[in-house]
């Protein structure tokens, strides 16, 4: 039964498939929104908002040594694709079980090193002033359970490559849920504050790590790996490394860019203007995820039928996902537009016992956010094409291409732009630079991917 479920992606129509694979990676991807979404609602109102500013100082830290671990799955995820495609189940297997202990052997390692700096780097990531103290409390407990959540982010991908997306939909869910029930036993009826945040997150973690661990050793799964596929495999890792890196790069230059936005607008405004850019990474998290859904279900259907020789497959796997994501990044775009006021309004208490500090910055976020919601996100319905374009290059195992399109939205041009800009326009140069990023990007992948469909998909002997 397994076996059939992975020989679906080279079948079953694309359209249909394409659905039956985003729809599920997407209400994941929601679930997993919704959770630091509504989190962030529950420290801004329970906490305050230098809580908001705190928790988004760590998050380029924890996220970049948890996306060690998606690296590693995507990387891995996309040998395993093509492997089954191609009917090779030894090298799935033997690539799975490197994943793991390469992931644990990273993870921990960086973990080590980010509790022996953690002085340094929370005020080197914007955690200053009146920030610093939440942002250690919370820092130091997440990454407790920052490994787990690398095994997690690791095996999530390697179920969908066995073309089980429902499965790796629950185990995104499980860990939000998790957070969120845990934000209010730990936040509102005990009162931990910072701790409990941390700790609830750190316990979704945990959660979600069962329940991998469970379906790789359930019936479920068809990589029943062994003692010998631990061992490391060099040419394997070379090629988990080359594929990961594109990942992990992504992951590298987002850490970059949380570091450079929160002292620019720090030093523009203080911790009230931090809290407005928490807000609104907040948003670039939820907001798309439908589109990242299309793009989570397109990679292992791109992959297996490339592994499989099926170029045909492939052209329409890519067209109908850029179709999909257009449509549904466009809906995004206009509920964006239109309430901007209102979804700022939910990450803020309206409790008038609030110390003066707090009201006042309460006051300034409402005020600036939503102008700079509306053009953080003024390119969105384009960004699909970018997406999918540097996604496809990742699926079917071409890593220099797709590094260079991963980082040519936020290092070669936004980076530079959030550098310049500001210095000229002050906030508003801070803003203006997302969309034309968004723009500048889609215009060179879509070039790249164009040269790619006309001159590699057309027959196997192209290869």
């Amino acid at each position: 039964m397994a076996k059939v479920s992975s020989d679906q992606l080279g079948q079953e129509p694309i359209g249909k498939l394409l659905i039956k694979q985003a729809v599920p990676a997407s209400i994941g991807i929601l679930v997993m929104s919704l959770n630091i979404l509504v989190d962030s609602i529950f420290v801004g109102n329970w906490i305050g908002p230098i809580a908001i500013a705190a928790i988004n100082v760590v998050l380029p830290v924890s996220f970049f040594i948890a996306a060690l671990g998606m690296a590693i799955g995507i990387g891995g995820s996309s040998i395993i694709s093509r492997a089954l495609g191609a009917n090779n189940k030894e090298k799935a297997l033997k690539t799975f079980g490197n994943q793991i202990t390469l992931t644990l052997l990273v993870t921990i390692t960086m973990v080590a090193l980010g509790l022996y700096f953690v002085d340094g780097l929370i005020p080197a990531f914007g955690g200053k002033g009146s920030i610093f103290d939440p942002a250690k409390i919370y820092y130091t407990i997440i990454l407790y359970g920052v490994p787990f959540l690398a095994l997690c982010m690791m095996g999530n991908t390697v179920i969908r490559a066995e073309g089980k997306p429902k499965f790796a939909m629950i185990a995104m869910i499980i860990p939000s849920v998790g957070n969120l029930l845990m934000d209010y036993i730990f936040i509102y009826v005990f009162d931990w504050g910072m701790h409990g945040a941390a700790w609830a997150t750190t316990a979704g973690y945990l959660m979600c790590f069962g329940y991998i661990l469970y379906f790789f050793l359930s019936k479920n799964s068809e990589l029943r790996i062994s003692l010998p596929h631990f061992g490391l495999d060099v040419p394997i890792l070379r090629e988990i490394g080359s594929l990961g890196f594109v990942t992990l790069a992504r992951q590298a230059v987002t850490s970059i860019t949380y570091l450079l936005m929160n002292n620019i607008l720090f030093n523009l405004g203080g911790e009230a203007m931090v809290a407005v850019y928490a807000i609104i990474g907040r948003m670039l998290m939820f907001a798309l995820f439908p589109v990242f859904g299309v793009t989570q279900g397109f990679l292992p259907i791109a992959g297996f039928n490339y592994g499989a020789l099926k170029y045909d497959r492939v052209k329409e796997s890519i067209y109908t996902a850029i179709k999909y994501a257009a449509l549904v990044a466009t809906l995004v775009f206009i509920g964006l537009m239109i309430f901007p006021e209102a979804i700022t309004s939910l990450f803020l208490s309206s409790r008038e016992d609030l110390p003066v500090k707090e009201l006042i910055t309460n006051t300034f976020v409402l005020e600036r956010a939503p102008t700079a919601m509306r053009w953080v996100f003024a390119a969105t319905p384009i960004i699909a094409l970018q997406l999918i374009g540097a996604a496809y290059f990742q699926a079917v195992g071409k890593a220099i291409p797709a590094l260079l399109l991963t980082l040519t939205r936020q290092g070669f041009f936004f980076i530079p732009l959030i550098l310049v800009l500001p210095y000229y326009l002050g906030e508003f140069g801070v803003w203006i630079s997302f969309p034309i990023a968004d723009v500048l990007a889609t215009i060179v992948t879509g070039f790249y991917l164009w040269k790619e469909i006309k001159t590699k998909l057309q027959k196997p002997t192209d290869i």
